[in-house]
């Protein structure tokens, strides 16, 4: 997973705690100290997923397009770094001084690429149990301050 999905939750996070104001991009990089171009492409997916909305005009940006129980950490992953596997089997069994041989002992799937798949499918189904709202709820729970010094900073650098 690249450091954007990151970058990306945590921009969704702080967009759900400053409800439907938007925020540029660059702002939300300084939050983090973050490369604002860098910060931009992310939100950019996000908002062709229909996770964020990119607003035009002098009081511009992104904000959430949904609302946070609406959005999955999986929907933010998949924006971020594509819904292509994590793994992919290139079938290396079949070469070297493993290849050759008797065909049939490859016509079963290869048993690691069957382990990837299956703990592939285990982290994604979490992902897509798990919301933004879920995270907000367990971020004010262990730091209570979080939501109110989030608005502060946001509203200290209008």
């Amino acid at each position: 997973m690249s450091e954007g999905v990151e970058w990306a939750v945590h921009s969704c996070l702080n967009l759900a705690w400053l409800g439907e104001r938007a925020v540029p991009a660059a702002r939300l990089a300084a939050f983090y100290e973050l490369p604002a171009a860098y910060l931009n492409k992310q939100l950019q997916a996000l908002a062709r997923a229909d996770i964020l909305t990119s607003v035009s005009g002098p009081r511009g940006g992104f904000r959430l397009a949904r609302p946070p129980e609406k959005v999955t950490l999986m929907d933010v992953v998949a924006a971020v770094d594509g819904d292509e596997p994590a793994f992919r089997c290139t079938e290396i069994r079949q070469r070297g001084g493993s290849g050759g041989g008797d065909a049939d002992a490859y016509r079963k799937p290869c048993a690691i690429d069957a382990a990837m798949r299956k703990a592939e499918l285990a982290w994604r189904r979490e992902l897509a149990g798990q919301t933004v709202a879920d995270v907000m709820t367990t971020v004010e729970q262990a730091n209570p301050g979080v939501p109110d010094k989030v608005r502060r900073w946001f509203d200290d650098t209008r």
